[in-house]
């Protein structure tokens, strides 16, 4: 499989401080990837090594197999970075023309706004958008000229929640025809609803990488959730809420809580016994003292 981007050991130091710390990672074609952490993580610092905005301290970044401020290979990328600044005279429909002109093969702009949700908004001063609406559409240029690889931080910022969907639903389409994304987000459920890989960062450092699955699995506990009326101090359990004759309790081994209810003859309705969700790993994973942790290949290495 092509590998569109890399970093190879990269380090990237501002000063004293260490933004990136040692990241060697692979973003294959045809791969979604959520990129996870706390402010000040290393995301967006890893975010302009790719394309070539940041050089690292050590360690090397390829782009498309070479150089990444190389013109050729910037061509075949599409960038939405976390702050962007419009030219507030410029229409909307100027500034997508004016993106599109760098291109060979350029989206139709009525194409790219129907895509984006901006239809109708084309004679539009960018300076006379609202918040949403600039967010959009510093997204949508991202896409004008038909790359292979999208970098977007922090896309969907500053979005209600009906523009966020549009712009999952155009993400998923790029996507599904084949096309590269590397997503941050300080939304988990928008991880959850589009990546189909994901790397929590650290402290600079890669805590964990892989499927959704293999992230939570990394959460060893348990969540059974039940109703009854009051429970006895039972074996195993970590920690437990209640609310009304609703219980949800924590364990490491959800069978033998199961047994020992049934064993105890207490009656109990609604059982439903689930994995981690991706915040309860993603909080594990960041909480201090964690241990790096990396996942290939669904084999798990600390």
């Amino acid at each position: 499989m092509e590998i569109l981007a890399r970093t190879v050991q990269a380090t990237r130091c501002y000063g004293p401080v260490i933004a990136l710390d040692g990241v060697s990672l692979d973003v294959p074609a045809g791969q979604l990837l959520g990129l996870l952490g706390p402010n000040g993580a290393g995301k967006t610092t890893l975010l302009q090594l790719l394309p070539g905005l940041r050089r690292p301290t050590s360690g090397t970044v390829e782009l498309f197999g070479g150089y990444p401020r190389d013109a050729a290979r910037r061509r075949r990328l599409g960038c939405t970075p976390q702050e962007t600044g419009l030219p507030p005279t410029l229409r909307v429909h100027e500034v997508v023309e004016f993106v599109a002109g760098h291109f060979a093969d350029p989206v139709p702009t009525p194409e790219l706004l129907e895509q984006f949700g901006l239809t109708g908004l084309e004679r539009r001063q960018s300076g006379g958008l609202s918040g949403g609406q600039k967010r959009r559409l510093t997204v949508a240029v991202a896409f004008v000229g038909r790359p292979d690889l999208v970098l977007l931080d922090e896309p969907t910022t500053g979005l209600d929640v009906e523009a966020r969907h549009a712009l999952w639903d155009a993400v998923r389409r790029y996507h599904q025809g084949g096309g590269t994304v590397v997503l941050t987000s300080h939304y988990l459920e928008e991880v959850e609803a589009l990546a189909e890989r994901v790397v929590v960062i650290d402290q600079g450092r890669v805590r964990a990488d892989g499927t959704l699955a293999d992230v939570r699995s990394l959460v060893p506990a348990r969540r059974v959730r039940l109703r009854a009326p009051d429970l006895p101090e039972l074996a195993g359990v970590e920690r437990s809420n209640r609310d009304g004759d609703r219980h949800e309790l924590w364990t490491a081994d959800s069978d033998a809580l199961v047994r020992q209810l049934v064993t105890m003859g207490i009656p109990f309705r609604d059982l439903e016994v689930a994995t981690a969700s991706l915040e309860e790993a993603f909080l594990a994973l960041t909480a201090p003292g964690t241990q790096t942790v990396a996942l290939i290949d669904g084999e798990l290495a600390r």
